[in-house]
């Protein structure tokens, strides 16, 4: 063999061996979203593009699966995607799953866009945060804001702009496949693997301008995980859950409030508002919905008091409904209060709330019967003349007693007021009679 061509060969093998050891030693951190886009989303991306830089990893793998979420936070997780030192890829996976409206976005501005077989994108126009068009100026002014918008990220990608921007003003959406040949995304693959094969040795535009080949057959996928308070947040981030917790919080410090000193309701009762509260702080609320749903508590009061038949209480109910379906402002459904949940929590409220204050009210015009003070109202005979002070029988018992008027013995009379052990009597009204027990 000729000595340049064992060189040659030599430096083709010893290439060979650096790309192969590269590749096996390549650390890739994955990232699953299988939520709607909001702020605990946008930290957890975050957090996992910083760990990665610092970890020196070959590339952040981000499997997408979502109906879209906040315009806000979609545009903190593009701009910290688009300013990553490690390339990102987005992969919408697994099969049957999309990457819609707010994802759609989020997908075109990876490095390395991909989706499974069997899953969708696109459906981009902006809505109101009632799911509904924006009308007028106002609408205009949304629209083309996400245009240029969805125009410079897909642009900068180097994918079809005309097309992506269909999907913001005309809301269209498209298939693994059509995403494909219409340039939307770079690959359609059926597993991580697939897809590492099918980038291997291509070259990848970063949004710079630069260049860079990644090779990634045989990394080690390094699974990136939520904080636990990012776990938390997140779970009660679902609007669903946010308003149980506000209503089950408000009639827990209603029950505390009939009756002080339970302690434990009022403990769980703050600790869920709390909870709530910070879900409602990251989320879009209508603050005007939580007056509604603590007004609603009012008309179940009143209900108990007034028993109007049910019409305070259904009021309330209806209240407490309006003010669940109104309380989250988000433009897809995923992230409003449902119908179901709202009704499922406000009926049984409403019933144990008027029960409860029911129950309360009747307690409190139940007349005293025990003590001294039970001795109110009670029907006696004098056993002594009354000008000043005097004898009575009560309840099988002779009592000091003393009246501003003249009463002669064995009168019938009534207590109207207890003063220590000394009873405060008046002469009882003709047609009170004394009980049986009082004749000697």
């Amino acid at each position: 063999m000729k000595p340049w061509i064992a060189s040659r060969l030599k430096s083709w093998i010893a290439l060979g061996l650096l790309a192969l050891s590269s590749s096996a030693s390549a650390q890739v951190l994955k990232v699953v979203v299988n939520d709607v886009i909001h702020p605990i989303t946008a930290e957890y991306i975050e957090r996992s593009l910083v760990q990665a830089q610092r970890d020196h990893d070959q590339a952040v793998l981000i499997e997408l699966n979502t109906p879209g979420g906040l315009e806000s936070s979609m545009r903190q997780i593009i701009e910290k995607i688009v300013a990553s030192p490690v390339p990102v890829i987005i992969y919408v996976t697994p099969s049957g799953n999309r990457a819609a409206s707010a994802g759609f976005f989020i997908l075109e501005s990876a490095d390395i866009a991909a989706m499974a077989p069997g899953t969708n994108t696109g459906a981009a126009h902006p809505v109101a945060a009632t799911g509904a068009d924006i009308p007028g100026v106002m609408g205009q002014k949304v629209e083309n804001d996400a245009a240029a918008f969805m125009r410079s990220v897909a642009g900068k990608r180097g994918r079809n702009v005309d097309v992506a921007e269909s999907a913001v003003r005309q809301s269209k959406s498209f298939s693994d496949q059509e995403a494909l040949t219409q340039h939307l995304i770079d690959y359609v693959a059926s597993s991580e693997d697939d897809l590492f094969r099918q980038m291997q040795g291509k070259p990848v535009k970063r949004f710079d301008g630069s260049s860079v080949t990644v090779n990634l057959v045989g990394a080690t996928l390094r699974p990136f995980e939520m904080t636990l308070r990012q776990h938390i947040l997140d779970y009660i981030m679902d609007p669903n859950v946010a308003f149980i917790l506000l209503a089950v919080g408000l009639l827990a410090l209603y029950v505390e409030f009939n009756h002080p000193g339970a302690v434990v309701p009022g403990t769980v009762g703050v600790i869920f508002i709390l909870l709530a509260i910070f879900a409602f702080n990251l989320l879009p609320t209508r603050f005007a919905a939580i007056v509604l749903i603590a007004a609603s508590f009012a008309l179940f009061a009143l209900e108990a008091k007034f028993a109007s038949h049910g019409v305070l209480g259904i009021g309330g109910v209806v209240m407490m409904v309006l003010g669940g379906l109104l309380l989250v402002d988000a433009p897809i459904p995923e992230m409003r209060v449902h119908l179901w949940t709202a009704l499922a929590v406000s009926i049984p409220l409403g019933i144990i709330t008027v029960f409860l204050m029911n129950i309360a009210l009747k307690a409190r015009a139940t007349k005293v019967v025990t003590g001294i003070q039970g001795l109110v109202g009670e029907v006696g005979v004098a056993q002594t003349p009354l000008a000043a002070q005097g004898k009575v029988f009560i309840r099988g018992e002779l009592w000091d007693a003393t009246s501003s008027s003249q009463i002669a013995q064995g009168q019938t009379v009534v207590v109207r007021a207890v003063d220590g052990l000394l009873l405060v009597v008046d002469p009882a009204p003709s047609a009170t009679r004394a009980p049986a027990s009082a004749v000697i």
